[in-house]
């Protein structure tokens, strides 16, 4: 069996290497992302690692997991006579044990690879793609899924002389964006009076919030008003009141559920009235419990609830799990523009069958911001890996 092991900028480029070298029989046994170069621990670059594998004596066609793992297990390690006779080269007995040992170690290494890529028994073309969603952290569930909806739509087309890349992005983006269709994607709908921010602290709520508002006053010429329920936070509070001032709309400060009714009576002619929360430690139950103390969830309000691409999805798990007593409309993931990856966003909307509002790519207000759909946010997924 013959194994080799493949650096490349892309996985794209990786799985060239792999065609050119072993042929569209190799089989994928690992893939990750790598960095290389750099000066002082600095400036390195991101590249993609791939093990691959071909038998040159296997039959033209695409085995079964289990023939795979047998055929591994039946590697014969050439037994290496103990009186070798020293050679030019000064091999000895030594030396010949020291062979055998590091070709045992290898057969290990095959069959511990073999054993941890789930998509081997795929065709090179969907592996390609499986492994690229990979590396953007789509959860393995939603790939398998993948993995065998292409199997099929090959099986359908085996005839067709047009099984190219091309067409299996185009039946990975279908498949994908029906993954997550069904679910209501876009902005603030206007048919609600409150429009309700929430999310742990650090993940941009304010900025975002004054991003909407702002979409909302010069795009929509609707009248607003700002309510913040952040009082633990002075630069929070001033923060707002300077996007109030720049848009020339009222703030009203809220400490109990008493000064909200005030602030919903003060603004009784108004359009829209967005309402910023507190961030505080999302692992903490009082806050959310503070929050039912302060806004009456009750009221004709939808609430968006803020995301960090940048954090880690358990910890994204926790974070809506933490918010789960509060009707969560659709999601909004800050941070586009410092993460590569973007698997996350299909992993919870599928999880919690819930859409996506916005994304957002920076501090400029109001321009960092975007109202995403299902084929946007599929095209986005797949950018890296459109031939």
């Amino acid at each position: 069996m013959k194994v080799k092991k493949y650096h490349a900028p892309s996985m794209a480029e990786a799985m060239k290497k792999v065609r050119v070298e072993l042929g569209d029989n190799a089989v994928i046994l690992n893939s990750k992302v790598i960095h290389k170069g750099g000066f002082l621990g600095l400036f390195k670059k991101k590249n993609i690692e791939v093990i691959a594998a071909i038998d040159p004596e296997a039959k033209v066609g695409k085995p079964e997991p289990k023939e795979f793992k047998k055929e591994l297990q039946n590697i014969e390690i050439p037994k290496i006579t103990q009186n070798v006779v020293p050679t030019e080269s000064g091999q000895t007995k030594e030396t010949s044990e020291k062979v055998e040992k590091e070709l045992s170690e290898l057969k290990q290494m095959i069959q511990t690879l073999s054993s941890k890529s789930p998509y081997a028994h795929f065709s090179l073309e969907i592996q390609e793609i499986l492994l690229y969603l990979q590396n953007h952290d789509v959860n393995v569930a939603l790939l398998n899924r993948l993995g065998k909806f292409l199997e099929g739509k090959t099986e359908q087309n085996s005839q067709s002389n047009e099984l190219n890349k091309e067409l299996f992005i185009k039946w990975s983006k279908y498949f994908i964006r029906n993954e997550i269709k069904e679910f209501p994607h876009g902005g603030i709908q206007y048919n609600k009076k409150y429009v309700n921010v929430i999310g742990p602290t650090g993940v941009g709520k304010t900025t975002t919030l004054a991003k909407m508002a702002a979409e909302a006053v010069i795009e929509n010429r609707k009248k607003i008003g700002f309510i913040t329920t952040d009082t633990y936070r002075i630069a929070a509070i001033e923060q707002l009141k300077t996007y109030a001032q720049l848009l020339s709309v009222p703030v009203e400060v809220v400490y109990k559920i008493s000064d909200f009714e005030k602030a919903k009576e003060k603004f009784a002619d108004y359009d829209l009235v967005f309402i910023d929360t507190a961030g505080r430690n999302f692992r903490e139950a009082k806050y959310v419990h503070d929050l039912n103390e302060i806004i009456n969830f009750n009221e004709e309000m939808e609430s968006f609830l803020v995301l960090s691409l940048t954090s880690k999805e358990r910890d994204l798990q926790s974070i809506i799990a933490q918010f789960s007593t509060i009707t969560i409309d659709r999601f909004i993931f800050t941070k586009l523009d410092e993460t590569s990856s973007y698997g996350t966003m299909f992993n919870l909307m599928t999880e919690y069958k819930t859409g996506a509002a916005y994304v957002t790519t920076g501090q400029s207000v109001p321009e960092d911001i975007k109202e995403v759909d299902s084929e946007m946010l599929t095209n986005l997924l797949f950018e890296g890996l459109e031939p």
